[in-house]
């Protein structure tokens, strides 16, 4: 009977966990839409307080670290997908494509900002690009998609691909799925492992 208390209990545990992961994702997902046009520390700061809830709950279920570190790849498609979904989303419903020319850079650091030049004129927003190596250079030719409203920075075309997001969630998805029925089945053998060692010898 305790054998399957604690097989029901491990069981419990591992769909409440998947289940945290599942809401994770969409109440993050939900936030960055919400916030659009908010600082991105806003849907950034969400999704990681949920991600630190996910490990916590997989340290407490599997009683191990090495699956709670493996559950932070995951935890980067997560963040990832949910915080760039959203502004991606926008520009492919709303975003009004623009041909564009790149006549001048600035750059701070890491930070890149191009000038853009318009059929109709140079562009009030420029294209920003953080990184080391941004590929583009002055002269160069390519298409934009800018928000009409504002609030989204406007982005090379190509770059924009919120499927590309949806499946980075799904991945996300599924590896803390996975993690958490791995994790589900050994904390209930390693219960199972210690009731044994500790139960009384049985006399004949």
């Amino acid at each position: 009977m305790a054998g399957a208390r604690s097989a029901l209990w491990s069981l419990t545990m591992t769909a409440v966990l998947v289940g945290l992961g599942l809401a994770v994702i969409a109440v993050s997902a939900v936030v960055a839409h919400l916030t659009v046009g908010l600082p991105i520390a806003v849907p950034i700061s969400v999704a990681l307080v949920g991600c630190l809830a996910f490990a916590v709950g997989l340290r407490l279920l599997h009683r191990g670290w090495w699956l709670t570190l493996l559950s932070v790849l995951p935890a980067l498609f997560v963040l990832v997908g949910t915080v760039q979904l959203a502004p991606e989303s926008v520009l492919r419903e709303r975003g009004v494509a623009q041909q564009v020319t790149i006549t001048d850079v600035q750059t701070v650091g890491k930070r890149h900002e191009f000038v853009l030049q318009g059929d109709t004129g140079r562009l009030d927003e420029p294209l920003v690009y953080r990184g080391s190596s941004p590929g583009y250079r002055v002269g160069q030719r390519l298409t934009v998609l800018v928000d009409p409203r504002g609030e989204v920075e406007l982005a090379d075309a190509q770059d924009v691909d919120p499927a590309g997001k949806r499946g980075m969630l799904v991945l996300g998805a599924a590896g803390w799925t996975l993690l958490a029925l791995v994790g589900g089945w050994r904390g209930h053998v390693s219960r199972a492992r210690g009731r044994a060692a500790t139960a009384p010898p049985v006399v004949f």
